[in-house]
């Protein structure tokens, strides 16, 4: 009981360290820059797409941008179970990247290859292998005692 009281007395005398709050000033690198920004952002346009029916890929993508930090554009894709997903995004310094995802079709999983493989059934036997001419162990099995926990 003595410990108790000793440990709590202890507990009560130690007085956690106080510490200043910390001030932080702006933050001013060191160092300048060693590019100068002599080209501003200019305005783009591009688009692409491939569609290649033999490894079934569909997809093509598409964007703009205004050359002051505001791009639009949009993909689709044609999924693996027969949909086609298109996102169309925006994005500007002020609310980032904002994407729709629309879906259109409807998903269909009866997958049927368009073709058939070119090859048939192997025309060689499977091989048929003798039975082993090694005699099994002498030894009996191991015999373990069963074990049932005393409570």
């Amino acid at each position: 009981m003595k410990g108790i009281f000793v440990a709590a007395l202890v507990a009560v005398a130690y007085a956690a360290p106080q510490y200043s709050k910390p001030s932080y000033s702006g933050y001013k690198p060191d160092y300048k820059p060693s590019y100068k920004n002599d080209h501003p952002p200019m305005p783009y346009d591009f688009a692409w797409a491939v569609k290649d029916d033999y490894t079934y890929n569909d997809y093509n993508h598409q964007e703009t941008s205004d050359g002051n930090g505001y791009v639009k554009g949009s993909y689709q894709t044609l999924l693996p179970d027969g949909r086609v997903q298109t996102v169309t995004y925006t994005a500007d310094d002020y609310t980032g990247y904002v994407a729709d995802v629309q879906y259109s079709g409807e998903a269909n999983y009866d997958y049927k290859p368009a073709y058939k493989p070119s090859y048939s059934a192997p025309a060689y036997k499977a091989p048929a292998y003798p039975e082993p001419v090694y005699k099994s162990p002498a030894y009996p099995s191991p015999a373990y005692k069963s074990y049932s926990p005393k409570y």
